[in-house]
């Protein structure tokens, strides 16, 4: 471990806000792993109380599951319970509203994430710069006899540049996977509050009172 951290600083300054990107892109990671969970977005007593949604009673029913549960579709079909008494295109607009704030929710962190794939590599690019330039400086200084003097610019520039692409590859793969898996949330949510819609407007058909088959 101490070999790896005095390698590491070979890389010079531009090391710092790579460690720094690595660290925020290895949380953002964790967190994401855990909020994206598809049993926490898309809670299953949710889902199988919207199924059976067959009277008024039911709908309480639900509300009171969303409201044990919160997260992004428990608070698109409560605004859509809570708002049932609207028209149809009404009760549209304000699922669409509240998907639009949910759908943040479920992204949160990416734009990060992105951040920090597409710098580190060009960080890395930097450092090599930086440190080639060091190496010419030398160069121009003191020769091409100096060894060990070229060989500390030579380091910094493959250390930085190595660093660069560890950091970036991994989390261009991991944004593009949590973006993916948001995308499919966002997707099943739409098509369980299409079924929730379905379901209020039958019971508003039917004079709301009775219990209906559906």
């Amino acid at each position: 471990m101490t070999e790896i951290l005095a390698e590491l600083q070979k890389g010079g300054i531009i090391m710092v806000p790579l460690l720094i990107g690595s660290v925020l892109g290895l949380a953002i990671v964790i967190e994401r792993a855990f909020s994206l969970r598809s049993r926490k977005v898309l809670v299953p007593e949710i889902i199988t109380s919207i199924g059976k949604i067959g009277s008024m009673e039911d709908v309480r029913v639900t509300e009171r599951i969303c409201e044990a549960n919160t997260g992004p579709f428990a608070n698109i079909v409560l605004a859509a319970l809570r708002n049932q008494d609207l028209t149809r295109d009404e009760m549209k607009e304000v699922i669409l509203d509240q998907g639009r704030q949910e759908v943040r929710v479920l992204q949160r962190g990416l734009v990060m994430l992105e951040t920090i794939a597409s710098a580190s590599p060009l960080l890395g690019l930097m450092g090599t710069v930086i440190g080639m330039i060091k190496t010419f400086n030398v160069i121009s200084q003191q020769g091409i006899g100096q060894a060990n003097v070229l060989s500390g610019g030579i380091s910094e520039a493959l250390i930085t540049t190595v660093t660069g692409l560890a950091i970036g590859i991994p989390a261009l793969v991991a944004f593009n996977y949590f973006t993916d898996k948001a995308e499919s949330h966002v997707m099943d949510i739409e098509k369980h509050s299409s079924t929730l819609l379905h379901k209020i407007r039958i019971l508003t058909l039917s004079g709301r009172g009775d219990h209906i088959a559906v």
